[in-house]
């Protein structure tokens, strides 16, 4: 799979369903954490083969902020861990290299399958529940 084909995936699958942070379960708020590191060790190892100036990652982790509205303490939480995650790869992988590069398809993976679950988690929550009028009139 090509990273743009990953990268477009990884954030379809987040923002295809917005719920606001403080609206989720544990479970849901994890993996906004986990997700958050994600994009941290995205943003490492895209700069280590783009340099310094280029925000892409970042971008899409101030999006996450503006959208979900977290709540002051979560939202740190969030940021804390987008920190990590970049302070991690960026002194794992300082120089881009083959090494960067898969290390940073693998990061790209990881972020898709978190962002798909959550999607996935929340679309499940949106179902309407079933019409007790309509099943109790099927059962007669």
């Amino acid at each position: 799979m090509s990273r743009p084909f990953l990268i477009g995936v990884f954030l379809s699958a987040f923002l295809a369903v917005p719920v606001l942070a403080q609206e989720r379960d544990a479970s849901e708020r994890q993996r906004l954490l986990d997700i958050a590191y994600a994009l941290g060790e995205s943003h490492a190892l895209r700069q280590a083969c783009q340099g310094e100036g280029d925000q892409y990652w970042r971008a899409r982790m101030v999006r996450m902020t503006e959208v979900e509205q977290a709540d002051q303490a979560f939202d740190a939480q969030m940021r804390e861990r987008f920190n990590t995650g970049f302070a991690s790869r960026r002194s794992e992988f300082p120089t881009c290299d083959d090494a960067s590069r898969k290390a940073e398809q693998q990061a790209a993976r990881r972020g898709q399958a978190l962002a798909r679950k959550l999607s996935q988690s929340v679309r499940q929550a949106k179902r309407p529940a079933p019409d007790s009028v309509a099943e109790d009139e099927s059962a007669r």
